[in-house]
């Protein structure tokens, strides 16, 4: 079981080595979110993604295997967590790719260290939430602090990340999504859920963004409730060569609802094609307006 120490603890981790690797593209580093362990990367990203170079995921501290020190923490600390962990593995430069907490956690990454970043990918997230959104992580927190049980809290997050087209699927789609994660394993406990709650709602990097250089993508599904499209944009809008997208047909959990779409997007962004023209053939990404 691969651990690696950082500051004081130990973080799981997984490299799955490129296919057919490309010599100069650099490892692609995947983010968890909140609730989540690595092997949500699994069945969609991973193998798309390692087609043509190495793909790393790991859990956040506390979950799954990686090991809690026990105290609350910010985004800027699983920014230095993810830094450390590129120090451990001897990653120099890698692309980062993360959704909603991961993404904030590469955010922190980026200012901190923004030399060992190329391309940054950030999906679902925000530079600092508003009440809403405040109020809603607080909720969460004090519902898991309060002994609801796994399938409660994953009904009541599903309500807010899948679309209402997505939840229709019952048998499909929620039912199965529970069994997986609610499978008596759960990746952490109730009280290391709530501290990524807060964790979430304390993030606030306006006004740092604006130092970065790196081209990044800011990308979220057109019925994101969580993480609307108006985060995406103010992120976009301080980031010098940062732009916003948003796929239809999807709700936050776009990794899940539009996989194939979202990693044809993501390898675009992050391939060998000039960043401007591929940016106006992803901008291409329409349908229909919702109902």
């Amino acid at each position: 079981m691969p651990l690696a120490d950082v500051a004081g603890h130990k973080l799981y981790y997984e490299i799955h080595p490129a296919r057919e690797p490309v010599e100069d593209l650099p490892p692609v580093v995947l983010v968890m979110g909140t609730g989540g362990r690595c092997a949500g990367w699994l069945p969609f990203q991973v193998p798309a993604l390692s087609a043509h170079r190495d793909v790393v995921i790991y859990d956040h501290r506390g979950v799954g295997e990686s090991t809690d020190p026990g105290t609350p923490f910010t985004t800027a600390d699983l920014g230095r967590d993810l830094v450390a962990l590129l120090d451990a593995l001897s990653l120099e430069r890698v692309d980062a790719v993360g959704h909603f907490l991961g993404a904030m956690t590469i955010q922190e990454a980026a200012i901190r260290a923004p030399e060992r970043f190329r391309r940054l990918g950030l999906i679902g997230c925000w530079a600092a939430p508003d009440a809403k959104r405040r109020m809603l992580l607080a909720e969460w927190a004090a519902l898991a602090r309060g002994g609801a049980s796994a399938e409660t809290m994953i009904r009541h997050r599903m309500l807010w990340t899948f679309s209402d087209e997505a939840l229709a699927q019952v048998d499909e789609l929620v039912l199965p999504n529970i069994g997986y994660l609610d499978d008596g394993q759960t990746p952490l406990t109730g009280e290391l859920f709530a501290r990524q709650c807060e964790a979430a709602a304390g993030h606030d990097t306006r006004g740092r963004l604006a130092g970065l250089p790196h081209h990044a993508l800011l990308l979220c599904g057109r019925r994101d409730l969580l993480t609307p499209s108006k985060f995406g944009r103010e992120i976009a809008e301080e980031m010098p060569n940062a732009r916003d997208l948003t796929l239809s047909y999807s709700g936050h959990a776009v990794t899940a609802e539009r996989p194939e779409r979202l990693n044809d997007v993501i390898l675009h962004f992050l391939g060998d094609v000039s960043y401007d023209e591929g940016f106006h053939q992803l901008r291409r990404e329409r349908g229909p307006r919702p109902a």
